[in-house]
Formats: structure tokens, C-alpha cells, sequence
């Protein structure tokens, strides 16, 4: 039987509530962020966001291109044994795992909290990939069986920065796409490899968000060059 989800609201800590308010604006004006389809995010807590990897400043630009709910993340347990920094990403919903093995304790950190209406955020492919096609990497099934032990919809995201790396002085677009309802999914709890199976048609959607986001891109481009060109 599906678990009931949740349909309260993700429980924003005071400090991340703080941290918003203050310094939200500083950090999408350093990173250099801009946010689309924020409309998609939705109201209430419960989900799990998924989405592609290229920058150890992934993690922050999700959490402040997604302004209803805070994003939660697992973060390797080496960082927590960092004075301050370790209280600090705590402070911001980050929680320790152990990417050596099969940390159980991280995964079932990660399933109450999603079942209690928080948000976590995952980066399927496990690592970062810059400048590398993401559908040319491996994916991890992590997202699915928490999705899934939860009935969780999943969020898929996409990162975009051009020729797929982050520099300095970059612009990276966070692209939010619509809620995949976890009913769409199919899923069978009986069944074998079911969650490869919805880790794959989820990761899809991710990179088609990108695909049609780089079409865009480019479009507005050709548009640009050819607008300059008319005025020379």
C-alpha cells in the first residue's frame, strides 16, 4: 500500500529563513543566477528535486532558485568534520553521508524527511560531469526508491551554463520543470528493476528540459545577431 504523502509545508529552518531574507540577493547577483520556470515549484513540501551535476555550486543555486520550500541535500560526511563550515551547512538543511558505501542511515534521514513533508534535493548522476553530455553518464537510483517508499512526486531541474561548466563569471540558469506526479510512474513494488527504471525516464526529463532550454538559447541568438545585423 502507497504511503499517504504529506501536505504540509517543508519546515524552513529560522536560519535558512534568515539567510534568505539577507543574503539571497548577494548570492544569485556572485553566482550570477537566474531562475526559470519557478512557477513549477510547487506550494507544498513532499518531493524529491532531481537534477543534472556540473559544479560544487549546484547545491546553493537550487536552494535559491527554489524560494517556496527549502531544498535539503546530502553532503560527504568529510565536510562535517570541518570546524564552522560543518555547523554552517547544517544550519542550511545539509546532512552527512557516506559515499564509500551503502550509508543506511543517510537513506533513511532522507525518507523521513521527504515523509514528513520536506524537500531533497539529488543529483542522480552521483557526481559532477562539466562540459559532458548528462545523457552519456551513469544514474544512481537513489532519488527513485526514496520517491518511491514515500509515493513522492519528483521535480526535475535542469543546470545550464554554456559549454556545460561553470566559470567565474558565468550565468547559470536554473530551469525548473513540472512536478512528475509519482502515480505517472507506474511503479510496482513487486517488480524487478523498477527503480533503474523510473531513475531513467525521470533523468530524461531532465535533460530534455535542458535540450529544449539550449534550443531556446540558441534561438534567441540567431535572433539577436540577425536584429544587430538589420541595425549596422
Amino acid at each position: 500500500m502507497k504511503k499517504e504523502k504529506s501536505t504540509k509545508k517543508s519546515g524552513d529552518s529560522k536560519f535558512f529563513r534568515f539567510f534568505r531574507i539577507f543574503f539571497a540577493g548577494i548570492v544569485g547577483a556572485v553566482l550570477h543566477i537566474k531562475v526559470v520556470g519557478g512557477e513549477n515549484e510547487p506550494l507544498d513540501g513532499g518531493y524529491v528535486v532531481c537534477a543534472n551535476h556540473i559544479s560544487a555550486t549546484d547545491p546553493i543555486c537550487l536552494c535559491y532558485a527554489f524560494k517556496k520550500n527549502q531544498v535539503h541535500f546530502m553532503a560527504k560526511k568529510e565536510l562535517f568534520k570541518i570546524p564552522v563550515f560543518s555547523g554552517f551547512i547544517r544550519l542550511l538543511g545539509a546532512f552527512p553521508v557516506d559515499r564509500s558505501g551503502s550509508d543506511v542511515g543517510a537513506i533513511k534521514t532522507a525518507i523521513s524527511l521527504v515523509g514528513e513533508g520536506g524537500c531533497l534535493g539529488i543529483f542522480p548522476q552521483g557526481h559532477r560531469y562539466p562540459e559532458t553530455d548528462p545523457r552519456e553518464t551513469s544514474v544512481k537510483n537513489g532519488a527513485a526508491m526514496i520517491a518511491a517508499k514515500n509515493g513522492a512526486d519528483i521535480v526535475p531541474a535542469y543546470l545550464w551554463t554554456k559549454k556545460k561548466k561553470k566559470t567565474l563569471f558565468g550565468r547559470v540558469y536554473v530551469v525548473i520543470g513540472e512536478k512528475i506526479p509519482f502515480e505517472s510512474l507506474g511503479y510496482d513494488e513487486n517488480a524487478a528493476g523498477e527503480y533503474a527504471r523510473i531513475s531513467q525516464i525521470v533523468f530524461d526529463k531532465v535533460c530534455t528540459l535542458g535540450e529544449e532550454f539550449s534550443r531556446e538559447m540558441e534561438a534567441e541568438a540567431k535572433s539577436k545577431k540577425k536584429e544587430k545585423g538589420k541595425n549596422k
